[in-house]
This record gives C-alpha cells, structure tokens and sequence, in this order.
C-alpha cells in the first residue's frame, strides 16, 4: 500500500514523524527542515478529510520526563508550518481521550515517546551481560508490545514517515505495524524519497562517484567507510578524524580530537584505498586554535587562530577547520563528478569563524550539482551546513535521516521499511 492509494477520508491517521529539531534556550525552533519535511504526508492525509496524530521523539531522555526535551514547545511551529492549530497530548500512552476527541481535519501531537523506555525496548537499570539483563530484555519486549499497541489504539492507519529513526527497532517504527493489516499501513512521502534518493546514489550510480565524510570520529564512520571504499571513485575524508589519520602517520596534532585507539584503523582504511583504486582526499593543512568555547561556539577574547598542516599542530592548539590548501584540494576532487554523497562537516561549522572548509565542500558541490551532478547531502549537520551557506536549494536531495541514511548506504535492512512490507 502507498500513500497516494489510500483515502483517508473518515480515518485517524497516527504517523511516525521525526521532529527531533534542534531549540534555542528558550524552547524557539532553530532549524524546522524536519518539521518542513513531514508537511506533505500529513497534508495529504487532512485533505483526504481525515485526521493526523503525530508521534515523535526529541533527544535522549532515556525513558523519563525531560521538561526540555518536550514536544509541547515545538507546538506553534508545527500549528504554523501544518496551518492548522495542533492540540496536543501531555502523555503519549495515555492518549485515548485526545485522540478520541479528535475530529476530521484536526491534528495531534503526542508527548515525547522516549518518556517511556518501552520506546527503545531498552531495560533500565541492568548491566549488560548478566542473567538478570537477559530476564529483563524478555520483559521489556513484551512491555515494548503493549506500549505499541496502544499507539495503535488511537488510529485506523498507520504511516511511517521518519526516515531518521527506521534503522532503530523501535514500538513507533518497527514494533506498532503488526497492529495493523497490511493495507492500512504504508510510508509516507518523506520516507518514499529517502528510499529512492538512496537508490538513485546506490542503484543507479553515474561516476565519478564521489563521497565526503566528515565528522569528530572514525570510529562511527568506518562501516560505511570501507562500504564506501567498494564503490566511490573519490573519497574525501575531513573533520575531527583528520587527526587521527594525522597520528597515524606520527604526525604532532596538538590538543586535536584523535582516536588513540583507531590509528590501525586509519592505516587500514588507507590500504583498502590504494587496493581498490579508489583516490583517498585528506586535508594538507587546517586553521587551528587554543581558544575556542565549545560551549557557546565562540572564540575566546584574545585567542590565536592559525593555519598550520595538519601534521604539524602546535602545543596548546587544536583543529577546528579544513585550511586554504585542503579546501582547494576538497574542491578539485569534487569537480566534474556525477554522483555525490556528503554526510559530516569539515569543522567546527558552528562557529563562524570555522565556516570556510565545510562551505568549500558545499559550494563545491552546488557547482556539480549545477552541471548534472546527483547530490545526496544527509546528517544533521551537512543539513544545517547547506542551510547556513543558503545552498539547500542548489543540492539534488537533502536527507532527514543521519544514521538511517548510512545504514542505507552500507546496504543494511532498515527495520522501519522492513516492518511495513512484513
């Protein structure tokens, strides 16, 4: 069943949105592309004449009550974007009364799921490893069962619309389908993209294919380095691991994020490079600094920024960008390519001072894009990169989906695509 075959008409619709967006201290969305992305899905489904729940996480709150972390600040925002006026539920398995007042046309959104730890299906308060644990994880997948159940409860139809989160076997994602017969749960339009967005960089690869991965570790990378590494034909490697790769080769990095413990896994990368033919981009150099405040993303009053290689990071400093010379090269490796995949910022992005490395590797892409490039940027921050440059719009597709979208690419089944087709 799709989306565009089911009339909603007369129905309640509970769908799985993520609206896991990033807030100011005073509780105001700061980036609503999430928000902005489920639109279509939950349009379709009022026009129809029906009515929308919505269930969603926001953070980690690891199965209590997280005032911060509540769904009911980002209520305005999804009343404007939806244009509708969104009622809300202050207990997401305690619903039934909300969801039984809601009328056709209306709109629900449901509190926080990861309030309740049957959400992730995770025991709490058991180490791992032990009997006890193993009693517990039976427990709790029974308590998984009934929490989804109840979610059930609220609708006729169930639509699974967050692509973020499909590669979790989670009540909302994987759990709830069984609730429903086949011809009343489907993927929504997000989730639709997504998947073929995935295809049109996996199934259909027009090369050079080229892939960027940034971000602070190798170690949350290398699955979907060594995937990557069986079918690019360029990959530039930029960010935190950097310096790994840097230490790797004995080179002096300063106080600079490294993984001690990874630099084998470095090495290893490298010659599975070389043995594939695939051209491996590291950066040469990169801007480096002793006062950076990571708390308010700022430079400290009177601190030094420098350019210096990469290798060769002072005492007291750190990298915290890509530098002129790795932006050029970043660059020049992107040029002329056909399929382009960019997933993790070249640096500290969020200050503007450390702008310039992640913006080369956006622009760059923009300019393939341009000249017939298909460009898949997906992770929070490549999001928030191409939205700070103004450049989501010169990109071929933007991908809600982080984790997901690497689980994807690495060619592993996603659980909540899975459960729909089960």
């Amino acid at each position: 069943m799709t989306i565009d075959q089911f009339n909603f008409a007369g129905k309640k619709a509970i769908v799985r949105v993520d609206f896991n967006v990033p807030l100011d201290e005073n509780g105001n969305v700061t980036d609503d592309t999430r928000i902005r992305g489920a639109l279509p899905t939950l349009k379709k489904i009022l026009a129809d004449g029906g009515a929308v729940i919505m269930m969603s996480h926001m953070g980690k709150p690891k199965g209590k009550v997280n005032p911060k972390l509540s769904l009911k600040q980002i209520v305005p925002a999804v009343s404007k974007a939806l244009g509708v006026d969104v009622k809300f539920a202050p207990d997401c398995a305690n619903a039934s009364e909300e969801a039984a007042a809601l009328q056709m046309g209306e709109a629900l959104l449901l509190e926080n799921l990861r309030y309740y730890p049957e959400e992730e299906g995770k025991p709490v308060g058991v180490e791992k490893g032990t009997p006890e644990f193993d009693e517990a994880k039976k427990a709790m997948k029974a308590s998984q069962k009934e929490f989804a159940k109840k979610l059930a409860s609220y609708a006729d139809a169930y639509v699974m619309d967050a692509f973020g989160t499909a590669h979790r076997k989670h009540a909302s994602t994987a759990v709830i389908d069984e609730f429903f017969d086949k011809d009343s749960r489907m993927l929504g339009y997000l989730m639709e993209k997504e998947v073929k967005a995935v295809d049109a960089v996996l199934g259909n690869i027009k090369r050079p294919f080229v892939a960027i991965m940034g971000g602070s570790k190798v170690s949350t990378k290398i699955g979907i380095i060594e995937n990557l590494l069986g079918k690019v034909d360029k990959l530039i490697l930029c960010g935190g691991m950097t310096y790994t790769f840097a230490k790797a080769h004995d080179g002096k990095i300063g106080n600079s994020i490294v993984e001690l413990d990874k630099l084998d896994v470095a090495l290893g990368v490298e010659e599975l490079a070389k043995k594939n033919g695939v051209e491996l981009v590291l950066g040469s150099d990169c801007t480096a600094t002793n006062g950076l405040d990571f708390g308010t993303m700022t430079v400290k009053e009177g601190a030094e920024i420098i350019t210096c290689p990469a290798i060769d990071v002072p005492d007291g400093f750190e990298g915290v960008d890509a530098g002129p010379e790795s932006q050029k090269a970043f660059a020049e490796a992107i040029e002329g390519a056909k399929t382009i995949l960019w997933n993790g910022p070249a640096g500290v992005f969020e200050c503007d001072e450390f702008t310039p490395g992640s913006r080369a590797i956006g622009e760059a892409i923009a300019k393939a894009t341009k000249e017939g490039a298909f460009s898949l940027i997906g992770g929070g921050d490549s999001v928030a990169c191409v939205n700070k440059f103004g450049l989501a719009d010169q990109v071929s597709y933007i991908s809600t989906g982080g984790g997901a979208l690497l689980e994807a690419i690495e060619g592993k089944v996603l659980p909540g695509v899975a459960a729909i087709d089960a």
